[in-house]
């Protein structure tokens, strides 16, 4: 099969121990035909993306961010994309989630559009900075719900962390009463990701192709290493798991890499690309 695309989730797939692109997925990246897309798929907003796509020569790209739920189009060369989708949390819902938290140590954040916002600066708050090369803003939750309340907005996505035993009470509170509105994904013990019912990376992954490249997902090559990248490995022509993927993710994918800290995304394009 001809690949004409790649598609990587970030976290846990394409980069290394440190968080950081390692210098062989950089070169392989690099070392691909022009024409080909490269399409970051993350829970990440775009502010956390961005300076992988500058190391990775790819800033006029695509970004599908919040997990599909805010996808962007940066193919004219400027710092303002397009928007090419946008689904959110209404503000109800996502007042709901805060209130749920309140009386545990669970820290809420909530993502609109390219903004983070962190209702104080406390270890979550420091961690996520270093990992994400964003800052957040720092500011009460509910005056920024009722603003969104008003106009008829919300979050693309709500972000959970805490103590593992009250963040899968959480979790387990939100499946009950809003399964039908909301992913709910634990991404780690003490991280709970929430994200719009509606969206996914494969649907956000069909739409970016078809409608900027005329292409179609039996043409793109994807990689991933968690819950969030199943639908996206199995909708794939070619869907790779990274070594540490977890076991449902490597079940659901058509091969098997070596670990992120193993370069396993650069194997992988080494393989079928270059």
């Amino acid at each position: 099969m001809n690949y004409r695309a790649l598609c990587t989730d970030i976290d846990g797939t394409l980069l290394n121990s440190h968080r950081e692109l390692s210098e062989r997925t950089i070169q392989a990246i690099q070392k691909l035909d022009k024409q080909i897309p490269v399409i970051l798929a993350s829970s990440r907003m775009p502010a956390a993306m961005r300076h992988l796509q500058q190391q990775l020569g790819i800033l006029h790209h695509p970004l599908i961010c919040f997990n599909g739920g805010y996808v962007l189009d940066y193919s004219d060369g400027s710092d303002t994309p397009a928007i090419v989708d946008t689904i959110q949390i209404p503000a109800q819902l996502c007042a709901a989630i805060v209130a749920m938290a309140q009386n545990t140590a669970i820290h809420v954040s909530l993502y609109a559009n390219d903004d983070w916002h962190a209702p104080r600066m406390d270890e979550w708050t420091e961690k996520e900075q270093r990992v994400t090369k964003v800052k957040a803003r720092i500011a009460d939750l509910p005056p920024i719900l009722d603003s969104w309340h008003v106009a008829g907005t919300g979050a693309h996505k709500v972000m959970c962390m805490g103590p593992e035993d009250e963040i899968f009470e959480m979790a387990a509170q939100l499946e009950a009463q809003y399964a039908d509105q909301i992913h709910i994904y634990r991404s780690k013990s003490t991280y709970l990701e929430i994200a719009p019912k509606a969206i996914s990376k494969a649907s956000a992954l069909e739409r970016v192709l078809t409608q900027h490249y005329s292409l179609d997902l039996s043409q793109v090559v994807a990689f991933g290493d968690n819950y969030n990248d199943i639908e996206m490995l199995r909708a794939a022509g070619l869907g790779i798991a990274v070594g540490n993927a977890r076991e449902e993710v490597k079940a659901a994918a058509d091969e098997v890499t070596l670990k992120s800290v193993e370069d396993g995304v650069a194997v992988a394009i080494e393989k079928y690309f270059l």
